[in-house]
């Protein structure tokens, strides 16, 4: 399991992204946290120039977190899935050991610069 501790700062809050209008754990940086740690996660699943890249995100934020609160965000071992899919069961607890948030999150492996290459051709 990948774990990792934040401290909700003033730039975390849902005001400051944009996504509501209270000064609490915004949930876009939230599920960023929990990406971060699937990222994590998936190195063991990757090699020499491959690399992942999200899909889907099925979150429920369930308590608010104020500025100052800890969240401890992980993302437990992967389901491989068909053509290289890994979904990522994670979660965040606060301080007190509260769940904060539960969910799951899908990764494709991709070779990055063929991935790239796609990316830009598609731009044009």
């Amino acid at each position: 399991m990948t774990a990792f501790r934040h401290e909700v700062t003033d730039a975390d809050t849902a005001v400051a992204v944009g996504s509501g209008d209270v000064p609490v754990l915004a949930t876009p940086r939230l599920i960023a946290w929990m990406e971060a740690a699937t990222v994590r996660a998936a190195a063991p699943f990757t090699g020499s120039g491959r690399t992942t890249v999200g899909t889907q995100v099925r979150i429920r934020h369930l308590r608010a977190t104020p500025v100052g609160g800890q969240v401890e965000v992980s993302a437990g071992t992967a389901a491989s899935g068909a053509g290289g899919r890994l979904t990522f069961a994670v979660r965040a607890v606060d301080a007190s050991g509260r769940l904060v948030a539960t969910g799951e999150i899908d990764r494709a492996i991709v070779d990055r610069e063929s991935f790239l290459a796609r990316v830009q051709a598609a731009d044009r």
